[in-house]
């Protein structure tokens, strides 16, 4: 069912249950986020891609890639609420995670000062009580959005997850240890809006969570693509007990020969 939607005075068709995030990106209407992925169901932590929207009884601010539509309205994405919200989150986000580029970016293009209004104190740092660089460039880059941990828990192997309470809460594996369910996969690292999970590659291994993975290489290419576990993994997820060790590239240009085959294309 189509409805009619006025964005930002302009108006537009949406699907009835499809999200206003979803409704403007496919009309090129820029909403900032930060915890929102394609590929994972939306958490609505961030509450950086809050709209003003009116279906009849009012304005009210949503979450705009949690908030479904379900009958004709009026949404304005960067009205002056709007943009003094934002930047009210942008400002306690920055205070939790100073170094994160994307947010910092972001608090360029909002205009926000440090103003001294939000400061966080955070403490714990596992039994040891030293840091490791990547705990630091965690502490000092998560935001807390949990999109990694969702990305993990997706996956099935539920090696990383919020733990503590407070200003101490932060994303970690169990006891701060080197967690025997990672796979090394680096999705985390890869969903991180703000780059604060480090993950690293040298001398054919990969170095993630303070565990150290060696890279398997592709039969056909020769490039290191995946972990010895992660590969395990999806034998195990496809229900067999081999498959030709080729790259996600190889795979499809293997999986497309015999289609080009036919119409005498060249893969």
């Amino acid at each position: 069912m189509a409805l009619k939607v006025e964005i930002n005075d302009k108006t537009y068709e949406a699907e009835k249950g499809e999200y206003i995030l979803e409704a403007c990106r496919r009309n090129n209407i820029t909403i900032p986020t930060l915890c929102h992925h394609e590929g994972i169901n939306g958490i609505g932590s961030c509450r950086l891609c809050v709209v003003e929207i009116n279906e009849g009884n009012g304005s009210k601010v949503v979450a705009s890639c949690v908030y479904p539509l379900g009958k004709d309205c009026t949404i304005f994405t960067e009205s002056e609420k709007i943009k003094n919200i934002r930047k009210t989150i942008l400002s306690m986000l920055k205070a939790r995670a100073p170094e994160g580029k994307r947010l910092s970016d972001l608090c360029q293009l909002y205009g926000v000062e440090e103003d001294g209004r939000f400061t966080i104190g955070k403490t714990g740092s596992g039994k040891s009580g030293k840091k490791s660089p990547a705990q630091k460039r965690l502490e000092s880059s998560c935001i807390l959005c949990g999109i990694c941990t969702q990305a993990c828990v997706k996956l099935g192997t539920g090696a990383i997850s919020t733990v503590s309470r407070g200003v101490t809460k932060k994303v970690s594996t169990p006891f701060d240890e080197p967690s025997a369910d990672c796979i090394g996969c680096g999705s985390c690292a890869a969903v991180c809006p703000t780059g604060a999970i480090e993950c690293t590659e040298s001398g054919g291994n990969r170095t993630i969570w303070g565990r150290k993975f060696r890279l398997i290489n592709c039969a056909s290419c020769s490039r290191a693509f995946a972990t010895e576990e992660e590969y395990s993994l999806s034998l195990k997820n496809a229900g067999v007990s081999n498959l030709p060790v080729l790259c996600e590239i190889c795979r499809r240009k293997g999986s497309a020969a015999p289609f080009a085959a036919a119409f005498g294309e060249r893969v």
